[in-house]
């Protein structure tokens, strides 16, 4: 392994056969990560397959003439790898978390929302029939009635122009009810399509923005890290690393190191600065509130299938509640009965007709017949997933450091040369340091 880390951090093959092991390794590593870029492109950011897979090709041929032929290029992409385990990282990880939520809870939790509404609009529209049958009754019953008491008045052989039947108005057009329920179901309907598709669209061009600069500004900040290491001798230069302790041990200094400033760190240590403990713990708040909005969303989603699922439920329990309507009438005819109760007589009355029936209706509020789709529980996968990436995502805040310090060797092995100028430089400052106390 340390061989093949060699010929792939030289700048030029010595022979023949390191410079076909360096195109097997440039071969090996272009095509593992052409494979999870059209995964990232097809999977994540829901591009078609066909240019997920061009983009895939174009980038994976650039990406193997770039690190075969190009070796800062190779330092680069090699430091882009520890730098997924810092803040740009996190953007990557967050942002596919993001968009795996979009794509599976909101369709579910909007899913279950329709399923809600059905179950209002077959309650609604069993109800208003009912009640419209059940006017139909009170129409029936109010007829058979005024017949009862237009017997009694064609019974009495006094003229009196006038009918016993009563005039009770039905809507007989009950269509116009079930179209307009149909019409305020379906915009409802249109409604929440609409804000299902703007949300989705939203979040997954913004999704696709956030990755794409990412991308970018993960290659421009190994980029920029490259640029000052080669450049600025202070850059990055408090390590105690083994080319400053073969320099102090060649020196005959190696008191120098013995009691290092606190400022320095020894590179494969587990040891963190203040200031990198501190930096943590403010990264782990930060993704704490992203990981609270995320299980808003999920908890949304749970909650949305309790509610759809008791509803179709209830519905489907909803007992037949009987209506019983009752008349009852009695009319009498008394004969002189003014003059009767002048003299304080018994006033005698003669039975003429007796009218008592029932009538017997049934509301109904759910009925089999209505198109309710069924509720849709929550993926447990997605939970599975999600937390999965939030554990990786916390691992990634804690192991920042260590892979800014795993990014300094590798720009430290690819320049050997320079690495030594840096060595140099601080044992200097340290020697300098020394003298002054």
């Amino acid at each position: 392994a340390a061989n093949l880390w060699l010929v792939y951090s030289k700048p030029v093959p010595a022979n023949s056969r390191e410079l076909w092991t360096l195109f097997l390794q440039c071969s090996c590593v272009t095509a593992v990560i052409g494979g999870l870029f059209y995964n990232w492109m097809f999977a994540s950011l829901e591009y078609s397959w066909h240019l997920s897979i061009a983009m895939a090709i174009c980038f994976s041929l650039l990406l193997l003439l770039t690190l075969f032929l190009v070796h800062p290029a190779r330092c680069v992409f090699s430091m882009m790898m520890p730098t997924l385990g810092t803040k740009q990282g996190r953007k990557l990880l967050l942002s596919t978390c993001i968009m795996i939520v979009v794509v599976n809870i909101t369709p579910n939790i909007i899913s279950n929302i329709k399923t809600i509404l059905q179950v209002i609009k077959c309650i609604c529209k069993n109800s208003a029939e009912s009640l419209l049958n059940s006017t139909a009754l009170l129409g029936t019953a109010s007829w058979e009635f005024g017949d009862a008491i237009q017997e009694n008045v064609d019974s009495i052989n006094i003229y009196r122009p006038m009918n016993g039947h009563f005039q009770f108005s039905l809507l007989k057009n009950s269509s116009l009810i079930y179209q307009q329920m149909h019409l305020a179901g379906e915009k409802i309907g249109r409604d929440f399509s609409a804000v299902q598709v703007l949300v989705k669209d939203s979040i997954r061009v913004g999704n696709k923005l956030v990755a794409g600069f990412s991308m970018l500004y993960l290659c421009f900040e190994s980029t920029w890290y490259l640029k000052n290491y080669l450049t600025n001798l202070r850059f990055d230069n408090f390590y105690i690393t083994k080319k400053l302790e073969r320099l102090a041990v060649d020196r005959k200094t190696a008191r120098l190191l013995m009691g290092p400033s606190k400022t320095l760190l020894r590179p494969t240590g587990l040891k963190l600065s203040r200031e990198e403990v501190m930096l943590c713990l403010v990264q782990a708040m930060l993704l704490t509130v992203a990981l609270m909005l995320m299980l808003v969303v999920m908890a949304m989603d749970h909650f949305a299938f309790s509610v759809a699922d008791t509803a179709v439920r209830k519905a489907a329990q909803f007992s037949v509640v009987p209506v019983a309507l009752n008349i009852k009438y009695s009319a009498k005819i008394g004969i002189l009965p003014f003059v009767l109760k002048l003299l304080r007589l018994p006033v005698e009355e003669l039975p003429l007709q007796d009218f008592e029936r029932s009538y017997h209706h049934s509301l109904i509020f759910s009925s089999a017949h209505c198109s309710i789709s069924p509720p849709t529980p929550p993926n447990p996968s997605v939970l599975l997933v999600v937390g999965l990436l939030f554990c990786i995502l916390y691992a990634t805040v804690f192991l920042e450091t260590y892979a800014h310090r795993l990014r300094r060797k590798i720009a430290g092995s690819f320049f050997e040369s320079w690495e030594e100028k840096r060595a140099l430089y601080l044992y200097k400052k340290l020697s300098r340091k020394h003298k002054e106390e």
